[in-house]
């Protein structure tokens, strides 16, 4: 690992770090010479590290299609599914579960975000202990008393790693439409004038769930007694790298989170090197939005990618953890953690000021903390590196015109760039 003059160093000279702490880190052969080294290479324009043979860290391709279709054909690890509503008396309710004896305390609060009332749908990525979840939200209208106008549902699962819970986003989606409308009262449709063969098939057998069953039979992974609470972030597949999706059907990129790389350098500009530095020094990075949370998720992914050094090591165990969203359930379990990147809908956490280091209000970014206020000043550098950045995009989308292929990988172009000056950040290992 570089140690923190080498990691200053490689912040660049306009970007708010003092000069006393900046001092010996301009020697001949440190890492800011070989950043500048790759400021004034073509390689910086290219798809190759010039260290790419001595340094296997730097490879985050791993492999390309062959992964791709590695990725396709591992399991999932799934270890629970599970329907969450919400009850005019109770509130948030476990609704069904499988295995019946998962411990899913809190679940309900992480599956239907807050604020989620005022949506028809959403989706949300969240963690549990160190597992992670995937949960589809609806909302619909109804004319029942006893449901006082609205009936909402959630159905997710969790599993040991958040790499592959998108494959079962469209499956989650049907799931809930199903169990919302087959709860429907039949008197209610009938007055509607709606109700069809599908629509009374489902009334007739409320809360079934027959495909979420065979789901759970299909997929379920078996974890050992306890393991719940003592799966490590070592033991976790993470993320894949853009190569990755290559290969992915096209109903599975749509909804792979690194799909919205080009949204998240459209909405936050130069300010994602702004991101960089702080993902780059692992500091504790909180997101907060207005519902829907799901595009928020996507943005806690794309931070993370943007600390990468290697495919194999991303998000390592000393690297910063992605917890998707979070709500005021988690503060004691924040607390204890020193680097970490999430989401919020609760408006409340811009008080708690001692959770995070970094707090980025949709496109607003500010800091607590006074010695990282420079951080949040958009230098030279960083334009510098958004330059390089859309260069490389713009001749990459050239190259691919010129032989037909007008589809540009902006996962790809974006993790192939950064890891030129992550992997001097973090050093060879």
């Amino acid at each position: 690992m570089a140690n923190d003059d080498e990691r200053e160093a490689l912040l660049g000279p306009d970007d708010g770090l003092s000069s006393s702490r900046r001092s010996g880190a301009t020697t001949a052969g440190g890492p800011r010479q070989k950043i500048k080294s790759l400021y004034e290479s073509d390689q910086v324009l290219g798809r190759h590290s010039p260290y790419r043979a001595e340094d296997e860290a730097i490879n985050i391709c791993g492999g390309g299609a062959a992964n791709s279709l590695q990725i396709l054909s591992e399991a999932d690890h799934i270890v629970a599914v599970f329907v969450v509503a919400f009850d005019t008396k109770a509130g948030n309710v476990i609704e069904w579960k499988l295995p019946e004896d998962v411990d899913l305390d809190g679940i309900e609060f992480k599956a239907m975000t807050s604020g989620s009332h005022t949506l028809k749908t959403d989706f949300v990525y969240f963690r549990k202990s160190n597992l992670f979840g995937l949960a589809c939200f609806e909302n619909m209208p109804v004319t029942n008393a006893s449901e006082r106008g609205a009936r909402m549902k959630s159905v997710g699962i969790l599993a040991t790693s958040y790499t592959l819970l998108y494959r079962h986003m469209q499956f989650l989606e049907t799931q809930v439409k199903q169990l919302m409308r087959g709860r429907m009262d039949i008197s209610e449709t009938r007055d509607n004038g709606s109700i069809d063969s599908t629509d009374r098939h489902q009334l007739e057998r409320p809360y079934r769930y027959d495909q979420l069953k065979a789901f759970w039979e299909d997929k379920k992974g078996v974890l050992p007694p306890g393991e719940c609470s003592s799966i490590t972030t070592q033991t976790i597949s993470m993320v894949a790298s853009a190569n990755d999706i290559k290969v992915l059907p096209a109903e599975l990129k749509v909804t792979h989170p690194a799909h919205c790389f080009s949204q998240f350098l459209q909405f936050f500009g130069h300010q994602v090197f702004v991101l960089w530095k702080f993902s780059l020094l692992g500091k504790r990075i909180l997101f907060f939005s207005p519902p829907p949370i799901g595009v928020v998720c996507y943005r806690v992914y794309c931070c993370c990618c943007l600390a990468s050094h290697s495919m194999h090591r991303l998000l390592s165990s000393a690297g910063v953890k992605p917890h998707f969203y979070i709500n005021i359930a988690d503060i004691d379990n924040l607390e204890s953690e020193m680097s970490y990147i999430a989401c919020t809908t609760e408006k409340i956490f811009e008080t708690k000021t001692h959770l995070y280091d970094v707090y980025v209000d949709n496109q607003i970014v500010t800091t607590p903390s006074d010695s990282l206020k420079d951080l949040l000043k958009i230098s030279d550098a960083d334009r510098d590196k958004f330059q390089k950045l859309n260069n490389q995009r713009n001749q990459e989308q050239f190259l691919r015109e010129q032989i037909g292929d007008e589809t540009l990988d902006e996962e790809d172009v974006v993790t192939s760039y950064v890891l030129h000056y992550n992997v001097f950040f973090y050093g060879a290992e």
